[in-house]
């Protein structure tokens, strides 16, 4: 079976930065797009950037020219560099692919998520 696992996460002042990696590991036969959500306290969980193994992205308006993503495929990995931060980017963010792990099959894998904090 397929692990994410997120790291970077942490406490920044307003106008500082971060930036979140997300590591897939296991069986891995392909990745179609990976990516990060993430879910503020008694908010539903909103996407936040997505990028595909060929290179396109998307992204959430509320994040669109502050933060960028990208992904090194033979690593299996996806980053989320996060500029210029404001208190309400405060969430536990989670990373989220859809992975191919069998011949014929994919599916949906969640990493178990990393808190950000933005905060003077």
């Amino acid at each position: 079976q397929v692990q994410l696992v997120e790291s970077g996460g942490g406490l920044v002042q307003p106008g500082g930065s971060l930036r979140l990696s997300c590591a897939a590991s296991g069986t891995i036969f392909s990745i179609y797009y990976m990516g990060w959500y993430r879910q503020a306290p008694e908010k539903e969980r909103e996407l936040v950037a997505r990028i595909t193994s060929g290179g396109t992205s998307i992204y959430a308006d509320s994040v669109k020219g502050r933060f960028t993503i990208s992904r090194d495929n033979p690593k299996n990995t996806v980053y989320l560099q996060m500029n210029s931060l404001k208190p309400e980017d405060t969430a536990v963010y989670y990373c989220n692919g859809l992975i191919q792990t069998t011949p014929s099959g994919a599916g949906n894998y969640w990493g178990q998520g990393t808190q950000v904090t933005v905060s003077s």
